[in-house]
């Protein structure tokens, strides 16, 4: 079975649905239970049953509440694809500390906390962990600094991890999507597009162009990397940093 947080919406529900074909059984984490019901719904018309953990990973708590049902549900845990964490997107010299707290309690101390709990669970099944960080942590920008430093930060705990993971049987490894259209990006869209006198669909538009992509990413697209890196045919990667971003980021 496999874990996915963040499964109510964008990448991690394309996810969630993208798993279903691969395994039997889900663990769908969030805080909106009503979406995630939906997602449940869409993972088992493709043939997986699903586990509902409506629940704030901010919360220690409900991190030994996940691993526990899972555990009692499945008997056993294969893989986990971390996904939640809405980092805020605000300028570096405006954040105060209490927001800088928020954006790493879930994103990063969530996914700390899930890994390190379940990681007898990983032991015993020679099981996959996936974190998702993100294209900022490769090119910081003063208007995206908890993004950027949120992200970096979860690449090298997946390193650490991936370390341990070689002597322990466990594959670590983190994926970077870059520009994914999601409903999250297309509410940013519809706040800011007016600061710049341009439309949303203008702005739909100027961003690949300004980007040197030709494109936005589609979360399906970001949900089959994440799958591939949990099935059979990965299983020799692990400690990887994997980027996803159409070119956008043109580095070795």
């Amino acid at each position: 079975m496999a874990i996915v947080t963040g499964a109510s919406q964008g990448i991690g529900r394309a996810t969630a649905r993208r798993l279903a074909r691969d395994f039997s059984a889900l663990a769908l984490v969030a805080r909106n239970e009503e979406h995630l019901q939906e997602a449940a719904r869409q993972a088992k018309s493709i043939g997986a049953e699903s586990l509902v953990l409506a629940l704030d990973l901010r919360e220690p708590a409900a991190t030994e509440k996940v691993v526990n049902d899972a555990l009692a549900c499945f008997g056993r845990i294969d893989a986990l694809v971390n996904i939640a964490g809405a980092v805020p997107q605000i300028d570096l010299f405006e954040m105060t500390d209490v927001e800088w707290d928020d954006g790493m309690a879930l994103k990063f101390h969530g996914a700390c906390r899930l890994t390190i709990k379940a990681w007898d669970a990983w032991k015993a099944s020679k099981g996959s962990v996936v974190l998702l960080s993100g294209l900022a942590a490769w090119d910081p920008k003063p208007g995206f600094a908890a993004v950027a430093a949120t992200n970096a930060a979860i690449n090298a705990l997946a390193k650490a991890f991936a370390e341990q993971g070689i002597e322990d049987g466990v594959q670590v490894n983190s994926v970077s999507p870059g520009a994914v259209m999601t409903g999250r990006r297309q509410s940013f869209f519809e706040k800011r597009a007016p600061a710049h006198n341009l439309t949303v669909e203008e702005a739909n538009k100027k961003y690949p162009e300004e980007s040197g992509i030709s494109r936005f990413g589609a979360p399906e697209e970001i949900a089959d990397l994440l799958a591939f890196l949990v099935s059979p045919s990965a299983k020799w990667l692990t400690g990887a940093s994997l980027r996803m971003d159409g070119g956008e980021f043109k580095g070795i």
